[in-house]
């Protein structure tokens, strides 16, 4: 039977791409019809006419077509965002069903809701949506998210839009932020939660903070840090809102120095600390990492757990070089900084760092630092950010737990 959507036929070099499993067709990879409206379901077809599945349009991107479908049986009514959003929770409720009153419940391509990201803060919810299809069906996706929620006995008492990203730019829409419908907000407006992660009490600024406001793709790297931190003194680098500081701290650590170059960032982590009733156990420093860590080297510091999780140092190919130049640099000196049976916690947050490079750089590193390092654990992100083997994309977070032997 004929179907009813726009029909777009892409190169070879798509075909295979999407025949790999790859959700992204490029703008110089398809053949849009001029009529086709921006946003519209639009049929895929190789220049063969074979079926390859349905995408939505994104006229200014240069990811035309982002696949939402290889069912050719697919209808794309409101039903089927309704089975979509139900899957993605399903997953969170079978792979971390403790964990969700925080936690990312959905992450776009891979949960089949491309552009769309939706984490869970207690009785919040933050949004941002960063595809021009997604935009359209926004308000479907999420009434459906919030009834089957609702089924569950969760009642979301306020949706936050945090569609504030300059990539909103390249889909042709405007940034934004702000509470979803007026009438669907907490009383007076209140931008600040306070969430229970691990056991660790933070104060989240949804309106604010960075990205949703929050980094959950940690969760479990954070536990793993308390699990070794007892009777240790550690060493926090980037600590940000002092996520791995807190749970170093919770989970017995004799001292943490926990260093950020933000103050906003360390007055948080402060304040969290306080929340904890940490503050005892954790100094906070003020400081460009890069400039510290020669001084305490300098110094002869020692630390027996150094803890590396610094924002991504690359954001496209064409600066990963200097980035790597930058990864060894910090985990030089922090294997410098520590004794044999020291324990090293690094980590990068960019895909485009590629998991062999960054541990062909640790080996570097050590080899400069005159250290043999044991690598005990190589971790990724948090499951409620799962990877989509066939998009490399959504593999970003690496973590790597190591021992100077």
């Amino acid at each position: 039977m004929p179907r009813a959507f726009p029909a777009v036929t892409v190169t070879r070099k798509a075909e295979k791409s999407l025949r790999a499993g790859h959700p992204w067709v490029y703008d110089t990879e398809a053949d849009v019809p001029d009529d086709v409206p921006n946003g519209s379901v639009c049929d895929v077809y190789s220049e063969k006419g074979s079926w390859l599945g349905a995408g939505l349009l994104s006229r200014h991107s240069k990811i035309r077509l982002r696949i939402i479908s290889r069912n050719a049986n697919d209808r794309f009514d409101d039903a089927f965002w309704a089975r979509r959003v139900k899957y993605a929770v399903d997953y969170r409720l079978n792979v971390m069903p403790r964990d969700l009153e925080c936690c990312r419940l959905i992450f776009g391509e891979s949960d089949g809701l491309p552009g769309l990201v939706v984490d869970r803060f207690g009785m919040v919810l933050v949004v941002q949506s960063l595809s021009y299809g997604i935009e359209q069906r926004k308000d479907v996706i999420l009434s459906a998210l919030l009834s089957y929620l609702g089924e569950l006995g969760i009642n979301i008492r306020g949706v936050y839009e945090r569609s504030d990203s300059p990539l909103r730019e390249h889909e042709g829409l405007p940034e934004y932020k702000g509470w979803y419908e007026r009438d669907f907000c907490p009383r007076g407006d209140e931008t600040v939660v306070t969430i229970t992660e691990n056991g660790v009490k933070y104060s989240v600024d949804v309106e604010n903070g960075q990205k949703t406001g929050f980094f959950l793709d940690q969760k479990y790297n954070r536990r793993r840090v308390a699990q070794l931190a007892a009777g240790k003194r550690v060493l926090d680098c980037f600590t940000h809102t002092g996520s791995f500081a807190l749970n170093a701290a919770l989970g017995g650590a004799e001292h943490v120095l926990a260093v950020d170059v933000s103050e906003t960032a360390i007055e948080l982590a402060k304040h969290n600390a306080r929340l904890n009733g940490l503050e005892q156990k954790i100094e906070f420093l003020c400081a460009d990492v890069f400039d510290l860590l020669p001084q305490l080297c300098e110094e002869r510091a020692r630390y027996d757990f150094v803890i590396l999780d610094p924002p991504a140092f690359t954001k496209s190919r064409r600066t990963v070089k200097g980035a790597e130049r930058g990864y060894k640099e910090i985990n030089f000196r922090a294997m410098k900084l520590l004794p044999r049976g020291g324990w090293l916690a690094s980590c990068s947050c960019s895909h485009f760092m590629e998991r062999h490079a960054f541990e062909s750089l640790m080996h570097e590193a050590a080899l400069d630092a005159d250290v043999q390092v044991k690598l005990v654990e190589s971790r990724g992100q948090a499951p409620d950010h799962p990877v989509l083997l066939s998009a490399h994309e959504t593999d970003y977070l690496k973590f790597y737990l190591c021992q100077i032997i």
